[in-house]
């Protein structure tokens, strides 16, 4: 994967993004969105993921829109951005948008080595993740949540399922004692990308 900087390399709070070109085009923004919403010297680094649908799934499921099935691409992803989490003197988050944020929260399961979870509109709707959250604690210290108050509007089946299945998570992690919360957004999913990653970041980064 390619990666990409931002803000002050040598600072004590690392930020670990997956992203996609749309995301990557909007980052400068979230960066600042960031910067003015906190108080905590960050450096952000994202990772351009090669194959969305594949790269950040933690297990195969079927197409729910369009054709393209997902993969279990997760579990390398994780290994690769796990090497850029090897200073000991530096607190490391993850998080992103959509399925990059569904994959946050698989990945602070797998792992201790991330203080928070920025998970913005994360695809919770996917195939047996809530099952899989309830069996498997989360290791970070905090979690973010959020949804679009019309995300749940979907006409699509699997994906019309999100509210449910994102107050199912946050309700799991309240069950397990890991501090977070749940911010609903006006709009749909698809609706201020950049603006939501960057609130999600900014709230674990103040949280202790």
């Amino acid at each position: 994967m390619k990666t990409f900087d931002y803000g002050e390399r040598k600072a004590t709070n690392v930020l670990l993004q997956p992203v996609d070109e749309h995301d990557l085009s909007l980052i400068e923004q979230e960066v600042a969105f960031i910067g003015s919403n906190t108080n905590e010297n960050f450096h952000v680094t994202a990772f351009l993921v090669d194959d969305w649908n594949r790269d950040l799934s933690p297990w195969q499921a079927p197409a729910v829109f369009g054709k393209e099935d997902f993969g279990d691409g997760a579990r390398q992803t994780l290994q690769e951005i796990l090497k850029y989490c090897e200073e000991d003197s530096r607190k490391y988050y993850i998080g992103g948008y959509s399925l990059a944020g569904l994959f946050s929260l698989w990945a602070v399961c797998q792992t201790d080595r991330f203080c928070g979870a920025a998970a913005a509109s994360p695809s919770v709707w996917f195939p047996g993740f809530t099952d899989y959250l309830r069996d498997h604690r989360v290791q970070s210290k905090s979690v973010y949540l959020s949804l679009g108050n019309k995300e749940e509007r979907s006409r699509n089946a699997v994906m019309a399922a999100v509210g449910d299945r994102i107050r199912e998570t946050y309700e799991i992690l309240r069950n397990q004692e890991i501090p977070c919360t749940l911010e609903w957004n006006e709009g749909n999913h698809f609706r201020d990308s950049e603006l939501r990653t960057a609130k999600a970041f900014s709230w674990v980064l103040a949280c202790r």
